[in-house]
């Protein structure tokens, strides 16, 4: 199995629910829940508000890893502010859910995308550093975020994403799903990675001036 980036996939062996708990955030109070893959022991802390069902169709965010952008308020990316925005949207609904995928750098680990970043610096672009490493473009896999999704009994999601690639494991695996853009202003710091991201990944702005 392919991702539209070509990258191989790996079917998800199941997830185990582990631990839950209250987290009050800046945003409001949300439940933290603790999901491990059975077959490679990745964690996903998953963020859920509200009572969850299978006909209301739901906010959802698949959120991933970026410690730069969600811990250090890198200014390279849109990352950070998309989960504060997804957060809120939340928030303001009382019902939704943030599954925290940890595939930091589309899949390539933290010490790879600082050394993506070097690249960058010398002049490339996000996909040409990743080739450049010897990674393809995207390396992410969302088999255990469905599988998540489905322990939740969700089956009509609308989906916080710009990315095809998210939308479309959904839809194969299933769900009903609604796009819903997350899109965060843009400037100078940002423009040229935005443009990158929808012409060489194919990823869906509209309201954003990334020229």
């Amino acid at each position: 199995m392919t991702n539209g980036n070509g990258s191989s996939t790996r079917e998800c062996a199941g997830v185990e629910r582990l631990a839950e708990a209250n987290l009050p955030t800046e945003f409001g109070l949300f439940r933290i829940i603790g999901f491990k893959s059975r077959l490679d022991g990745e964690e996903f802390p998953v963020l859920v508000k509200g009572e969850l069902d299978g006909e209301t169709s739901t906010l959802v965010r698949i959120h991933s890893q970026c410690l730069t952008g969600d811990v250090f308020h890198s200014l390279k990316c849109d990352c950070g502010r998309q989960l504060d925005h997804a957060m809120k949207l939340i928030q303001e609904e009382g019902r939704g859910v943030i599954i925290y995928q940890q595939q930091e750098g589309r899949g390539i680990g933290i010490t790879n995308k600082i050394r993506a970043y070097e690249l960058q610096d010398a002049g490339q672009d996000t996909v040409e550093a990743n080739l450049s490493l010897g990674f393809e473009a995207d390396l992410r896999q969302y088999e255990c975020c469905v599988n998540i999704l489905k322990q939740l009994g969700l089956q009509r999601v609308r989906l916080m994403s710009n990315n095809p690639d998210k939308i479309a494991a959904l839809n194969e695996a299933g769900f009903d799903v609604q796009r819903v853009p997350i899109e965060v202003e843009s400037d100078e710091r940002t423009a040229d990675y935005l443009k990158t991201k929808k012409e060489k990944l194919g990823h869906m702005f509209g309201a954003v001036d990334l020229k």
